[in-house]
């Protein structure tokens, strides 16, 4: 066996028993979900016994995970720098995970618009919490206030628009693939159609 090799075998194991810890699991049941012993499964965990294929393959299901999840390896690119869009005050990240999904960071001044033709539409779905100051979230006919850490997220189908309130705010979205590119259209001046549905704006939780 090879260093890597061993490396593998080292993450593959202390994955299962952290996603067996972390879903509140004894030994005993994740054994039955996986159908097999508890003492076979403490040495899966503890490198007291070889690992499988198959028992691998069992494992991953009865952890509510995929086999590729379970053997994946960690990436020397864990650190990235944003994207500087100076023109519209952005900086935008790309998140490996999710082909396609947007980080965005963005500074904003201006107070939400009074013309409702200014409002956005188009597929897909954002997520933004606010890093200071306030924001108003406009979404179709409602108007959201969303404060500090508070968190807001929708389908970008409904009608939106987002400003300060009292002074400039700051705000971290993410963006899936049809609403970044949606907001790029946007930038470019060109509109999209509306439908209608709901929004949720999360308080901040307590620590």
């Amino acid at each position: 066996m090879t260093q890597e090799d061993g490396e593998l075998d080292s993450l593959v194991r202390k994955r299962i028993r952290a996603l067996r810890v972390a879903q509140g699991w004894s030994l005993e049941a994740l054994a039955t979900r996986a159908n097999v012993s508890p003492s076979t499964l403490s040495r899966i965990e503890t490198g007291q016994r070889r690992l499988a294929l198959d028992q691998l393959v069992t494992l991953a299901r009865a952890l509510d995970t995929s086999l590729d999840q379970l053997v994946e390896t960690a990436t020397d690119d864990v650190v990235s720098s944003p994207m500087i869009d100076a023109a519209h005050s952005l900086m935008r990240w790309t998140v490996k995970a999710e082909p396609g999904m947007t980080v965005v960071r963005q500074r904003i001044t201006n107070p939400p618009p009074d013309n409702p033709a200014r409002m956005r539409a188009h597929p897909g779905r954002e997520w933004l919490v606010v890093l200071s100051g306030t924001a108003i979230l406009l979404l179709g006919n409602g108007r959201f206030r969303v404060e500090t850490n508070q968190a807001a997220e929708f389908p970008t189908m409904l009608p939106h628009a987002i400003g300060a309130d009292g002074g400039p705010c700051e705000i971290l979205g993410i963006f899936d693939r049809d609403a970044r590119r949606g907001h790029q259209r946007g930038e470019d001046g060109t509109q999209t159609k509306t439908a209608a549905s709901q929004a949720r704006v999360a308080p901040p939780t307590s620590s």
